[in-house]
């Protein structure tokens, strides 16, 4: 995959290697340098300058990601009603996703890191580091575009549940593949064409561009989530559709609800029979 520089990657950002550029991503509460990291680990990975599992420092990757002092994280029952409608509602609406997006790159550079000594093909290290560069992507869209409307990333409270779910899955490769790119980008699916739909409605096209680019991007990340979550079933020898139910039952907080994007869920590999059992759960 052709990496194309964004700004000029400062010397110190450049990663031992693969895991210790993961680390990195993940260790920072500077999120500049975790954008500048992001992109020069890619930027190494796929120069093939990079080995997967030398491990420099010896440190474990952290329990949790570095953030800023802002914005104030809340248990996801004490967040604030989100205003909705207007230019408060737009904000409120671009920090939530900018929130999202962060999580994920944490999220993804985080599977990344912490499952770099198992046996599986490079090829998957390949599909995850461009999944992590595309995160660094959205975030930075939806940073930049914070600001133009006059607000920034951290203005606003936002919640840490999304990463229960690296908790829950830190021991389970297939469990992670499950519940990160199978439940929450897939959820992404879902939602997704109604808020370009809105957004392109009030004349937001700035934003509904982004939500577009995000859109395409998730798609191919629900796909590879299911193309390896696939592979590691077949591996082990088991039914993949039967162990995917098992694992959000075990691991997902919440449920599955629905509406669901069956066309765009089937078209990445992701068909009904997985998760439509799975409704009974919000009942």
């Amino acid at each position: 995959m052709r990496i194309s520089p964004t700004r000029q990657i400062s010397l110190d950002a450049a990663p031992a290697s693969l895991w210790d550029g993961a680390r990195r991503i993940v260790s920072t509460g500077d999120l500049d340098e975790k954008i500048r990291i992001s992109h020069a680990t890619a930027r190494s990975w796929f120069a093939r300058a990079l080995s997967l599992r030398e491990r420099t420092g010896g440190q474990p990757m952290p329990a949790q990601p570095g953030r800023p002092e802002t914005p104030l994280l809340l248990p996801p029952r004490d967040m604030p009603k989100r205003a909705v409608g207007g230019q408060a509602g737009r904000i409120a609406l671009l920090h939530s996703l900018a929130h999202i997006e962060l999580n994920a790159v944490d999220l993804t550079w985080d599977l990344v890191g912490r499952f770099a000594g198992h046996r599986i093909p490079r090829s998957f290290f390949d599909d995850w580091v461009r999944v992590g560069l595309e995160e660094a992507k959205h975030f930075s869209l939806l940073r930049k575009r914070l600001a133009d409307v006059g607000s920034s990333y951290g203005a606003l409270p936002a919640h840490h549940g999304l990463w229960e779910a690296a908790e829950s899955t830190g021991n389970d490769l297939t469990a992670r593949l499950a519940v990160i790119p199978l439940v929450l980008e897939a959820r992404g699916l879902d939602i997704s064409p109604n808020m370009i739909a809105k957004a392109r409605r009030t004349g937001d096209w700035e934003t509904a561009d982004i939500l577009e680019i995000i859109y395409r991007d998730e798609k191919r990340h629900v796909a590879f989530g299911a193309k390896w979550f696939r592979f590691l079933c077949d591996r082990e020898r088991t039914d993949p559709e039967a162990r995917f139910q098992h694992l959000v039952r075990r691991h997902f907080k919440g449920g599955l609800k629905p509406p669901f994007n069956d066309r765009a869920r089937a078209e990445a590999g992701l068909t009904p029979g997985f998760y439509r059992p799975l409704v009974r759960l919000t009942g």
